[in-house]
């Protein structure tokens, strides 16, 4: 259950057991803007960033906050699932995986791109500057995964199957968009009714499918290595995606809101879920429980507790080689992946015991294989 917090406005409802004192704040300075409504939520992953916290929920009656979503519009997880014994690949066959996904996965990727993507890279964006930003990016950057916390990861399930998971965005032209449309809404709000409001709302819908298609060539790109490698076949019937950096249209408290979330998934009653943990740790596959006192959403991971900065000051190479004795990655970029190393995150048990009435495990994902983003 949430711990609340009373404010002048709307309350705060908080997740985290343990939240960090600068996050709060960002909590309460939205708590008391005007135009938010119900309550302020903060998820167990709940962390300091700019401008609003990840791991933040919260809700207008028509007042859009394009700053409040991040700078990667429609970053989410997709999940697959492989007819293949995962005990099957040793720790060679991982690490050549890993090389072929560094392969697959950059800018000069050449899998045909299908009609879909085709479409969505002629559909045009509410200005020709981001048109020109979309021309710069959005082709060379569909199917790549992207720097910092973005993944693509190998996985075994209590059964024994081979998983990928996939956590990427709408990378550079997203980056455009989102600030683009920060910068139009001058007060800090657009109204949803107002032309600029109706622009933002336009260009977040191409970027969540952007974004959405982009994680979908990676599971290609990927599905692809596995099957020319391996003969792994995917299973279409456990195709999962769902963003965490996005803004929607909901019903919550009997009226139509327009629900925020910066780090969070919406989790409504039986949906299902993905919850992962840092690098070298456990995911889970998650059923929602539709809590209203959530906006029906979750964590979107483990959350940090050191900051990139103080993760590179007290994590050492050495530190991640042993964090990592299970899972196979790319030794080479140590010093750079301290910044994500698994001490640099929050449990991801004690995540989910915070937040058990807003979603229940399901299946326990164990990963044998991580490639990180450059």
């Amino acid at each position: 259950m949430p711990r609340v917090i009373e404010t002048a406005h709307v309350p705060i409802a908080v997740w985290a057991a343990d939240p960090p004192p600068g996050a709060l704040r960002q909590l309460q300075a939205l708590a008391e803007l005007p135009f938010v409504v119900g309550r302020v939520a903060g998820m167990p992953d709940l962390h300091v960033a700019e401008g609003v916290a990840v791991g933040t929920v919260f809700a207008t009656e028509r007042a859009l906050m394009p700053a409040a979503l991040g700078s990667d519009l429609g970053c989410g997880m997709s999940a697959q699932r492989f007819e293949f014994p995962a005990a099957s690949l040793s720790r060679e066959d991982l690490r050549a995986l890993l090389d072929a996904f560094a392969k697959a996965f950059g800018p000069k990727s050449r899998l045909p791109l299908c009609e879909e993507s085709e479409a969505l890279l002629r559909e045009p964006l509410s200005t020709r500057s981001l048109d020109h930003d979309r021309e710069r990016f959005a082709r060379s950057q569909l199917g790549t995964v992207g720097g910092g916390n973005h993944f693509a990861e190998l996985d075994r399930d209590m059964e024994g199957s081979l998983w990928l998971l996939v956590h990427s965005g709408s990378r550079g032209v997203g980056g455009a968009l989102g600030a683009h449309h920060a910068k139009a809404a001058r007060t800090g709000f657009l109204d949803a009714e107002s032309d600029a409001g109706r622009a933002f709302l336009a260009d977040l819908g191409w970027a969540l499918r952007y974004a959405r298609a982009n994680r979908q060539r990676l599971i290609a790109l990927a599905s692809e290595v596995l099957s020319t490698s391996h003969g792994a076949q995917p299973d279409p019937g456990s195709a999962l995606d769902l963003p965490h950096n996005f803004v929607a249209r909901e019903t919550h408290d009997g009226r139509p809101l327009w629900v925020h979330r910066k780090g969070a998934s919406a989790a409504p009653a039986g949906g299902r879920g993905l919850v992962p943990g840092s690098m070298g740790t456990a995911s889970y596959l998650v059923e929602g429980l539709g809590e209203p006192a959530s906006f029906r959403s979750c964590s979107h991971g483990a959350g940090r507790v050191l900051s990139r900065r103080e993760a590179r000051e007290q994590i050492g190479a050495k530190d991640l080689e042993r964090s990592m004795r299970k899972v196979a990655y790319d030794e080479r970029l140590a010093r750079a992946l301290v910044e994500e190393a698994p001490a640099a995150y929050r449990d991801i048990g004690e995540v989910l015991a915070e937040q058990a009435d807003l979603v229940r495990p399901r299946m326990r994902l164990e990963p044998l294989a991580v490639f990180k983003g450059r």
